[in-house]
């Protein structure tokens, strides 16, 4: 792997350094500049990247992304992180969808059934358009955070009953 090479100009280590003697900010701030003056070639003076992730406690791989970053990209870029991309919704069943899953599985099943199952309510949202595919997981899912329940209105298997306290008084 190409090794880039860190040579910060003298404003530039005296930022850095003011930077981490204030005591506030992100750590992984304080991380990447502390990495940028230990990296810092000054003549004389070259420390390697396995002595300076045993300084600060972190890996060789976040030191060359650090340095990479600080020479192609400048002193501000290497300092602050990236923000994340974009990541795709989670939830495949909601809204409308969901809505519509709930009158299938409450509807009565296809001729020959005697219930819906999980395969069959994945295979019927894709027959009528709703979803492109659909997992079995996804469709459980979906069904188990609806609070709809043919049992008790009450949640769980045992019922509330009073206990006594240590101090005598019925608690509920």
């Amino acid at each position: 792997m190409e090794k880039y090479r860190v040579t910060l100009t003298a404003e530039e280590r005296v930022g850095l350094e003011r930077l981490i003697s204030t005591g506030r900010g992100a750590a992984r701030k304080f991380c990447h500049a502390r990495i940028l003056l230990l990296a810092d070639e000054m003549p004389g003076l070259c420390r390697p990247d396995e002595a300076i992730a045993g300084a600060l406690r972190t890996s060789r791989r976040t030191i060359e992304r650090v340095r990479r970053r600080f020479v192609t990209e400048g002193l501000e870029a290497a300092l602050h992180p990236r923000s994340q991309p974009a990541r795709p919704s989670k939830v495949k069943i909601k809204g409308d969808i969901e809505q519509r899953l709930l009158q299938l599985a409450c509807s009565d099943p296809p001729q020959g059934r005697c219930h819906w199952t999980l395969q069959m309510l994945a295979d019927e949202l894709v027959v009528l358009g709703l979803v492109d595919r659909v997992s079995v997981e996804t469709v459980r899912q979906a069904l188990k955070k609806t609070t709809s329940s043919r049992g008790s209105w009450r949640l769980g298997a045992s019922r509330l009953r009073p206990t006594p306290t240590l101090s005598g008084a019925w608690r509920m």
